[in-house]
């Protein structure tokens, strides 16, 4: 092997051709693929494409002055969690999940959901230098993982479930992907499938009454993306338990059902920070029931059994379940799809 080759690298052809995903190795061959889902999964992504200059924020900051002093006080701690939740996310992206999902198809979808969580930090970056014109209050909220309590913990959360992968430079024993797994697991179904969809609610809640229209625009952009990001990370857990279903046993299953009982937790925290004593339509209770409501849902996506049997108390977040996740690309292309000149046959082989 040349010097300047890393270790991990995998041959281009034979052996490559038959190793699981998860295989140590790093292949590097597009043709055939192996995984064809991944790079339509990709392809999608590209008709995704929305920049934080498309959200007009300029409504919102009249609106803000409207809010009592309670709900500037939920506002606040949901901005300066958004500032720090997505480069948790892009952290593990770059230092995991590239590294270890051997297959280039899937590398491809990484990069763009890379990308999205740039925008992601960009948006959050636009909606601190609006809300927040102090600049200490500014540099308060960049700092919440330090300050804020409530943050603090989900980000303890996220480093105890994910950190224990970040060294590892090969995945060659069960114990070593099953470690992978949990970091996976924990990246789609507790921070991106559970913190960020509580978060959405409470923008979505704010929506249903007539505020921050601003905030929710780029949020439904947000929330599409995460959706999808949650939806690949399930597919390749799915292929995982296809081609290596001894990892997926009574112990992985345990594991992942105290995991997003730690995650609902960690967010009722952060949901008792919020609401206080309560505010109109919005209280720590009905969002104790949200909450377990997502999480039985990412249990059963995950093949494994339920454990509240809660019923999603918010009428605004089942509206917006029926608009983000199942009409993605229904809606008119003008609205969020950036437009490519000439002709560009993507199936053809290179």
């Amino acid at each position: 092997m040349p010097d300047h080759l890393p270790s991990t690298t995998a041959p281009r052809a034979g052996k490559s051709r038959n190793q699981n995903l998860l295989d140590p190795g790093f292949e590097l061959t597009l043709r055939p693929m192996r995984y064809p889902d991944f790079y339509e999964r990709y392809r999608d992504a590209i008709k995704n494409t929305w920049t934080v200059e498309e959200v007009d924020l300029h409504s919102d900051v009249a609106d803000l002055a409207k809010l009592s002093p309670a709900e500037q006080h939920l506002i606040g701690r949901l901005v300066a969690f958004f500032a720090t939740g997505d480069s948790i996310v892009a952290n593990n992206l770059v230092l995991t999940l590239y590294k270890h999902i051997n297959s280039p198809e899937a590398r491809l979808y990484l990069s763009r959901q890379l990308f999205e969580e740039a925008v992601h930090v960009q948006f959050y970056l636009t909606l601190l230098d609006t809300y927040l014109p102090d600049p200490e209050d500014r540099a308060a909220a960049f700092d919440a993982v330090e300050n804020i309590p409530s943050i603090r913990e989900k980000a303890e959360f996220c480093f105890k479930w994910m950190d224990s992968v970040e060294k590892l430079d090969r995945l060659e024993s069960m114990a070593d992907r099953r470690r992978f797994l949990l970091n996976l697991i924990c990246f789609a179904a507790c921070i991106e499938g559970l913190f960020f969809y509580g978060a959405f609610a409470y923008v979505y809640w704010l929506r249903s009454r007539g505020l921050l229209h601003g905030l929710a625009t780029g949020t439904n952009w947000v929330f599409r993306d995460e959706t999808m990001h949650m939806s690949f990370a399930f597919d390749v857990v799915d292929t995982v338990r296809k081609e290596e279903p001894e990892l997926f046993d009574d112990q992985l299953q345990q594991q992942v059902t105290d995991m997003l009982r730690e995650a609902v937790g960690a967010e009722l925290q952060f949901a008792r920070d919020l609401c206080g004593d309560g505010l109109p339509g919005m209280n720590t209770d009905s969002m104790r029931q949200y909450l377990e409501c997502v999480a039985d849902q990412r249990l059963t996506r995950l093949g494994f059994a339920p454990v509240y049997g809660s019923e999603n108390p918010f009428s605004f977040m089942e509206l917006q379940g029926v608009q983000e996740l199942t009409n993605f690309f229904e809606r008119r292309p003008s609205a969020y799809q950036v437009a490519v000149e000439g002709t560009v046959d993507l199936d053809e082989d290179f």
